[in-house]
């Protein structure tokens, strides 16, 4: 069976995009747009989403651009463990029932990469969206992607994801979406 998204199988996942990391991002302001557009269309599509924080104390808060996307602040949370694939994390995926993840955030090679793996492990299918995946060394992106995609993670871009998500333009939500896609390209 060759792997699709679906919205109601479908959770959205994005890590540690966090005020003290971003100063060293590669990309970061788009980074950090993409991973708020991807939020504002789960929104728009009703798809569950969280947001992890890691060590808080000494990384900060999830970007503001990202936090006002997110549409249930109480869905970030806090960890302490490089990988995002926490009790209250996967806890979740299986509450709602969902066994497709849409992955995006901060450090590729770090947190990112531990938490595809993880989930990969735990019977999950991430989707890393490779537009709103990055970290501090460029040099370190690829291969980190090229691991997960080993894993078996499929990899995609945002705007991909979100008409994949939709299927067709009579989905009532296709011009909120198309608005978004638009602003992917600011």
């Amino acid at each position: 069976m060759i792997p699709r998204l679906a919205i109601d199988d479908t959770a959205v996942l994005v890590i540690d995009v966090q005020e003290r990391l971003m100063p060293t991002i590669a990309d970061r302001d788009r980074l950090a747009r993409h991973c708020s557009i991807l939020l504002r269309a789960a929104n728009e599509l009703a798809i569950p989403a969280l947001v992890t924080e890691q060590y808080v104390r000494g990384l900060g808060r999830t970007v503001p651009e990202v936090s006002q996307s997110l549409a249930n602040p109480a869905a970030r949370i806090e960890k302490t463990r490089f990988s995002a694939a926490v009790g209250m994390v996967v806890g979740s995926f299986r509450s709602w029932r969902r066994s497709s993840v849409i992955v995006a955030g901060i450090e590729a090679h770090v947190c990112v990469l531990q938490t595809v793996l993880d989930l990969q492990a735990e019977g999950f299918q991430c989707f890393v969206m490779t537009d709103a995946i990055s970290a501090a060394q460029r040099d370190q992106i690829a291969p980190a992607l090229d691991r997960m995609r080993a894993a078996g993670a499929i990899p995609s871009g945002v705007l991909s994801a979100m008409y994949e998500l939709m299927g067709d333009a009579t989905h009532p939500a296709f011009k909120n979406c198309l608005e978004l896609a638009k602003a992917l390209d600011r």
